[in-house]
């Protein structure tokens, strides 16, 4: 029981906690945002693409 009291009072233990509870909230973020991105740039390259090969076709419009 006293480990648990001596835990509650360490204030050192609780802030590295928190901050790691804040750098895992930060890379949640990145990482959807950064999978937002990749998938928006997939689509805008796959329309380049698209555009380009019906331009070589000689298809239309561009």
């Amino acid at each position: 029981m006293t480990l648990f009291k001596k835990l509650i009072q360490d204030e050192e233990a609780a802030t590295a906690i928190e901050y790691g509870l804040i750098a895992a909230l930060i890379a949640v973020a990145a990482i959807t945002a950064m999978g937002a991105l990749g998938n928006s740039l997939s689509n805008t390259f796959t329309q380049v693409s698209t555009k380009l090969n019906n331009a070589q076709d000689g298809k239309g419009p561009f």
